[in-house]
């Protein structure tokens, strides 16, 4: 497994908004916003016999907090089409387990462009499905369809590093 050499000369963070997400080989079309990865594992505290007035603390059970996934509105119906999947699955319709779930890959990319860091999350299903914002002819808002991704774990991609800046002169 390859191991990331950070680059030393580099002070400022990646901006958020530099990120495409891709799932089935594909960068999802219009993509505009995606919810934090976060893992949380309980604490489980329990005392020793014997000691009962100090406690101790060990990890718990892992969990891996949802992610929405946000789009402008258009023809391409890549949410919808996952979406159904899930209601097809519940419904014991044709669907197979194998097409409901889907890893996905987030790529994020530095100010040159470059990819720099990747996440993987595996096991990907869709919980919650937006059709259609709240409509006000009276707004001035981008319509937005948004979908909840349920997910079993995710990972940084250590195979992805930063590719060298320019080099400096002087």
């Amino acid at each position: 497994m390859a191991r990331m050499t950070p680059q030393t000369n580099r002070f400022d963070p990646y901006r958020t908004f530099r990120f495409k997400v891709k799932w089935d080989g594909q960068y999802v079309a219009g993509l505009s916003k995606m919810g934090a990865l976060k893992r949380t594992t309980e604490m489980v505290e329990f005392r020793e016999a014997g000691e009962n007035i100090t406690s101790r603390k060990l990890p718990g059970k892992t969990s891996f907090q949802a992610v929405t996934l946000e789009a402008g509105l258009t023809y391409d119906t890549a949410f919808e089409d996952w979406a159904n999947l899930v209601n097809d699955f519940a419904s014991h319709s044709i669907t197979s387990l194998g097409e409901f779930r889907k890893n996905i890959t987030v790529d994020v990319f530095n100010e040159a462009g470059q990819k720099a860091i990747s996440y993987n999350l595996y096991r990907c299903w869709v919980s919650e499905y937006q059709a259609l914002p709240d409509l006000d002819a009276g707004a001035n808002a981008v319509a937005i369809t948004t979908i909840k991704l349920e997910f079993e774990w995710f990972e940084r991609d250590l195979d992805v590093v930063e590719a060298a800046g320019p080099a400096r002169i002087g």
